[in-house]
């Protein structure tokens, strides 16, 4: 499951990467009119970066899974499969209120995914597992979904405090989550 989930989001971030067009002439100049386009990349390989990073370090601190969580797995690449489609509308259409929405709600439904997901693996692996004492109250779980949605609601009103919104879920999640991350034991530092 970790490596058809790393192969799915590598492919996501080279499609993205793919419609970054490059400028016929060779001055700095023709790069002006790729900036829109270069952020909404530049967001979404963040975004894809800090699932792929969590979905790694969750799936590390796994021990069994069963069908539901492998379709829960399949829940979440669908969501982040969408990635690539509304990045390019939304740098093509340099912020507008429509792309910038519908961007919120794809990370939305990723967000509720990925929940969904972790619920998932918490169920079956227990309430005294590794996994279940590392997430905790999952502060940044919970909030993130909320944000996304103040930041849809925004984008009726103003595109630009929607992309906030969703750069400050980005930021919150942009710091590794230590809690998954293993660390190492007193025989491995040689205490």
């Amino acid at each position: 499951m970790e490596a058809f989930s790393d192969g799915v989001i590598a492919i996501l971030i080279t499609i993205m990467v793919l419609e970054l067009r490059i400028p016929h002439h060779a001055q700095l100049s023709a790069l002006q009119g790729l900036r829109s386009i270069f952020f909404s990349y530049l967001l979404s390989f963040v975004f894809l970066g800090i699932y792929w990073n969590n979905h790694h370090h969750m799936l590390r601190a796994t021990e069994r899974i069963n069908g539901k969580i492998l379709w829960a797995n399949l829940h979440l690449l669908f969501w982040l499969s969408l990635f690539p489609f509304v990045t390019g509308w939304m740098g093509e259409n340099h912020f507008a209120k429509a792309p910038v929405i519908t961007y919120g709600v794809i990370d939305l439904c990723a967000a509720i995914a990925y929940y969904i997901l972790l619920r998932l693996i918490l169920a079956e692996q227990g309430p005294d597992s590794v996994l279940a004492r590392a997430i905790g109250r999952d502060v940044k779980g919970k909030a993130s979904p909320i944000i996304y949605l103040i930041g849809i609601a925004l984008g009726f009103v103003n595109r630009w405090l929607a992309l906030g919104a969703y750069i400050v879920v980005a930021l919150i999640w942009f710091i590794p989550d230590r809690r998954l991350e293993p660390r190492p034991s007193t025989e491995e530092i040689g205490a």
